[in-house]
């Protein structure tokens, strides 16, 4: 666990075998070894929301390269836990067609709610062929969706928004998996402030 959870703060994996070297008495653990423990990281609850208060938030941006390739990053979120509800990677001019996958995505796994989202004009389409009613984004909407995207954008910035990927037709899990491990850390971070600000409310 404390792998994984260190390699959200460095830089690369290399920086994160630096940084674990003291616990380990004799060899420590390679970059490599990092890597593996990232793919094998595979917690049960990484969208942990139960439910859909009011719309779906989304928000896509060209945000990192895997191997040759330049990459969208698809994001929504719940507006009132502000909770990661799903991510996906799509490529190529096609975004439309990823737009709808990712709503039907969505769709299938918490239920039909509204879409809010930027001026997109693939989002009322796609909106359309899930059969979800569409609305552009409020100001306090905007304000949520793009901080959450921006989590992302800094952390992706620190590898220069580069994935290493050598294997041809490759399903790009390894970055999923990476994803998932930082969605993660988000959500269990969101918790530990929900539980401090709770005993600052109860202690004073």
């Amino acid at each position: 666990m404390y792998m994984p959870y260190t390699c959200i703060f460095c830089v690369s994996f290399r920086d994160t075998s630096k940084a674990i070297q003291p616990l380990f008495e004799e060899k420590g653990r390679s970059h490599v070894a990092i890597w593996k423990w990232v793919q094998r990281f595979n917690p049960k609850h990484v969208y942990c929301c139960k439910r859909v208060s009011a719309a779906f938030l989304i928000d896509e941006t060209m945000v990192v390269q895997i191997g040759s390739d330049e990459a969208w990053l698809w994001i929504a979120i719940e507006p009132t836990d502000k909770l990661i509800l799903g991510i996906k990677i799509s490529f190529g001019r096609s975004i439309l067609v990823a737009a709808d996958r990712f709503l039907q995505e969505l769709v299938r796994r918490y239920g039909k709610h509204p879409v809010s989202t930027d001026d997109g004009t693939w989002y009322p389409y796609a909106s359309k062929f899930a059969t979800i009613k569409h609305h552009l984004h409020s100001f306090h909407d905007r304000s949520i969706i793009e901080r959450t995207v921006q989590y992302f954008k800094d952390r992706t910035e620190c590898f220069d928004n580069y994935f290493s990927c050598r294997k041809i037709n490759c399903n790009r899990l390894h970055v999923h998996n990476w994803l998932k491990m930082y969605i993660f850390y988000l959500h269990m971070n969101m918790d530990r402030m929900r539980f401090m600000k709770f005993l600052l409310i109860e202690g004073g």
